[in-house]
């Protein structure tokens, strides 16, 4: 069974940085592609970056060019490197394991092992 445990969320000024982390325990991690999410009060979740247990990357048109997603296979480890925060930015974040890819990566359903999420605010 696959656990994911997210960490490294906080409350950061506009232009800001954090870094989140998300490790993994169980499975194969070196040949699973990893996705991070964000849910905002009343929204659905929301597609953020994928990387592949190739190290090909996916991101979302809002996060592109703002946002990092890169693995460490020794440390059963994914993160996301969040630059130039937004309040926009401000959700709980997620990562899940990318079980279903036939979906693509941009849909929850293609996804399953949910972490319990890291809260990230960014005030204005």
């Amino acid at each position: 069974q696959v656990q994911l445990v997210e960490s490294g969320g906080g409350l950061v000024q506009a232009g800001g940085s954090l870094r989140l982390s998300c490790a993994a325990s169980g499975g194969t991690f070196s040949k699973q592609n990893m996705g991070w999410f964000r849910q905002a009060p009343g929204k659905e979740r929301e597609f953020v970056a994928r990387i592949s247990w190739t190290g090909s990357t996916y991101y979302a048109d809002s996060v592109k060019g703002r946002f990092t997603i890169s693995r460490d296979n020794a440390k059963n480890t994914v993160a996301l490197q969040m630059n130039s925060l937004k309040p926009e930015d401000t959700a709980v974040y997620y990562c899940a394991v990318n079980v279903r890819p036939n979906y693509g990566p941009y849909l929850p359903r293609g996804y399953d092992y949910w972490g319990q999420g890291t809260q990230v605010t960014v005030s204005a």
